[in-house]
């Protein structure tokens, strides 16, 4: 398992609905970003990824809202994650507000063929 990562998160207005709540599915985005940052600070280069036809994709998340962000909030979503099997890769990731955790998930991410059948995932990112 890897050293937890974090990724900070401002929530704007476009974030939340009418009463100035973070809308629920973006949660998602804001833990999607954190990804993308780990596979960019990893050196995975996943448009080269692309061009040979792999790439990643999302098969599971698992999710639990525990609590409500608001306009204005500081966030941090912390991540870590790790290998499952050859193709599976795993991320543990939560967005906080200070040290309260308001949102889990447990996300299932998959390297594939751009036709949809498994691939190994890339050797050089050393999870």
């Amino acid at each position: 398992m890897s050293e937890p990562h974090h990724f900070p998160v401002t929530v704007y207005y476009e974030d939340t609905d009418m009463a100035g709540i973070v809308y629920y599915a973006n949660y998602l985005r804001y833990i999607e970003r954190a990804r993308s940052e780990i596979v960019e600070e990893l050196g995975v280069d996943q448009n080269a990824m692309r061009a040979e036809g792999i790439v990643f994709a999302i098969t599971r998340v698992e999710a639990d809202y525990l609590s409500s962000a608001r306009l204005g909030d500081r966030l941090t979503v912390r991540t870590t994650h790790w290998a499952k099997g050859a193709v599976r890769w795993m991320f543990e990731q939560q967005v906080m507000r200070g040290d309260a955790v308001i949102f889990k998930a447990l996300v299932t991410a998959v390297c594939m063929s751009t036709a949809g059948k498994p691939v190994r995932l890339p050797k050089g990112l050393n999870l």
